[in-house]
């Protein structure tokens, strides 16, 4: 899926969205229920390869919907700034259309430990032991990216 952007002049290209992506602390993953319902959730997550990577608990109402509808949409919002005397901000955005699917084994693995890598760097030697301990209720999903683009106001 590709979106028509509204304010063309604002459209980034694809690798500065995928910096974007790839330096984001949060993104809000973006679902559907299945009476139509949209669902946005603040979550951590990785890139690996093509697909971004995000734990959660083993149920709740998002699983619940990519259960019913594995399409998603995930936003990431660089840096910002308000700017009060110009009614206006400053701000860098991707956002990613995709399919979410659950991920095991290994490829479970190697998420969590992307994870750990990029939020608790500092504490990596102690990581595959929460790891362990953990592993049983989280579960990780992939974004397989169908396709992402980006805007800016700078």
């Amino acid at each position: 899926m590709s979106v028509n952007l509204r304010r063309k002049d604002r459209a980034i290209s694809k690798q500065e969205a995928l910096d974007i992506l790839y330096s984001g602390e949060y993104g809000i993953l973006s679902t559907l229920s299945s009476d139509g319902q949209p669902y946005g959730v603040p979550v951590s997550f990785c890139v690996i390869g093509d697909s971004i990577y995000f734990h959660c608990a083993v149920e709740g109402h998002m699983l619940t919907n990519i259960s019913s509808n594995s399409r998603v949409s995930f936003c990431v919002v660089g840096k910002t700034q308000v700017q009060p005397e110009r009614f206006s901000t400053k701000y860098e955005s991707s956002i990613v259309f995709g399919i979410a699917t659950e991920v095991f084994d290994l490829e479970k693995h190697d998420a969590l430990v992307s994870l750990i890598k990029k939020y608790s760097s500092a504490y990596y030697d102690e990581g595959p032991k929460y790891i362990e301990k953990f592993t049983s209720k989280t579960r990780v999903y992939k974004i397989s990216i169908n396709s992402v683009s980006g805007k800016s106001n700078k």
